[in-house]
């Protein structure tokens, strides 16, 4: 499959993805080969198996395994691939798990990027680097037009307060290193993406609502469900990752698009975990919940995103409405599941032949 998409940006460009074996890098990666880019992965091993990384069989892909802690590791993905754009997705991503390990996420999430933002300084060919950070990363007040790239920062349990500390770090270097006037005659311009809740086929990872209704539905069992009134941004990955690589095309050629970006879905489609689960269910009926009323660590009750930047700015808005993003999803696990099949492909092609449908810019 050959895209010309995002005005052949990507074509025969040097791409590097941190965090490519996992759910999200890996479906950025699949597109980015898909549109002609010569890419790059460094992350570590998939930390699950079924790994939609494993699956898809990127064979062309240079694959490196480095921890974002190892700074001479990555210094040397940098000297041998000589990238142009940069996506950094690689993160300790997970809320429960940074409890449980408060020094790794934050070594991780923020001296990580302090490491790959040094290598990026000593390497000459990088232009675009992009950091998608997190929706969590806004401290927590109630705000019914949702949270706007310019609210306060912070976060109440460590992965969300990483997170903010990565958006802080990231400002950091724009301004400090990154900025024209000290950068020589090519600076890198660098922004941050934050995205919503995202689904779709191949995610299976520990401690999401989503593969765990998966692997709760495979085994013939129900899932405990924590906190089904809270309501979250949900949307099909491949929204977000629309939004990167729209992002990454106008940094390419104008330094006016620095800075934070939200990535999220409409209002509508922003509804309660029990919600999401009863809709999902309609697709899949094996999926069964039961409530789970043991003690949880904190969690916001509402996470809504005020998108209006990225779609007045970067002319960026959703493609499929969460009926449609949960009905792939779940269509993309049973074929897997029932018929061994793997749609992420068509699933692709599906989303971008309905972009163009509705001419969107990047879409052209």
């Amino acid at each position: 499959m050959a895209l010309n998409l995002f005005d052949g940006t990507y074509s025969g460009r040097r791409v590097l993805v941190t965090g490519h074996t996992g759910f999200k890098g890996s479906w950025l990666v699949m597109w980015l080969r898909a549109l002609g880019a010569h890419v790059a992965g460094l992350a570590l091993d998939p930390d699950t198996d079924p790994s939609h990384w494993r699956l898809l069989g990127l064979n062309d892909v240079a694959d490196h395994r480095v921890d974002l802690r190892d700074a001479n590791g990555l210094a040397g993905v940098f000297d041998a691939h000589h990238p142009e754009i940069v996506f950094h997705l690689a993160a300790q991503p997970l809320v429960r798990r940074s409890y449980r390990a408060p020094t790794a996420t934050f070594d991780t999430n923020v001296m990580g990027l302090v490491n790959l933002f040094q290598a990026v300084r000593h390497c000459d060919s990088v232009r675009v680097l992009v950091n998608a950070t997190t929706d969590k990363v806004y401290a927590d007040h109630a705000n019914p037009d949702g949270y706007r790239e310019n609210d306060p920062l912070g976060g109440h349990d460590p992965y969300s307060t990483s997170k903010a500390c990565a958006e802080l770090v990231s400002d950091c270097y724009r301004k400090s290193f990154f900025a024209a006037e000290g950068a020589g005659e090519f600076p890198v311009r660098v922004a941050t993406a934050r995205a919503g809740n995202v689904i779709g086929g191949g995610d299976w990872a520990e401690d999401r609502l989503v593969p765990d209704l998966v692997r709760a539905a495979a085994a013939n069992s129900a899932l405990m469900i924590r906190n089904p009134a809270a309501i979250r941004p949900w949307q099909h990955v491949l929204e977000p990752l629309s939004g990167y690589l729209r992002l990454g095309q106008l940094l390419w050629s104008d330094a006016g698009f620095e800075g934070p970006w939200n990535f999220g879905p409409d209002v509508t489609d922003e509804i309660s975990v029990g919600a999401l689960v009863a809709q999902l269910g309609t697709h899949w009926p094996a999926l069964r919940t039961e409530p789970d009323r043991a003690w949880h660590p904190h969690e916001a009750k509402v996470l809504r995103l005020n998108c209006d930047k990225a779609r007045q700015q970067l002319a960026w808005r959703p493609v499929w409405n969460l009926g449609r993003a949960l009905d792939k999803t779940a269509t993309w696990y049973r074929a897997y599941y029932e018929a061994g099949r793997i749609e992420s492909e068509r699933d692709l092609a599906t989303y971008v032949e309905e972009a163009r449908r509705i001419h969107l810019e990047w879409a052209a």
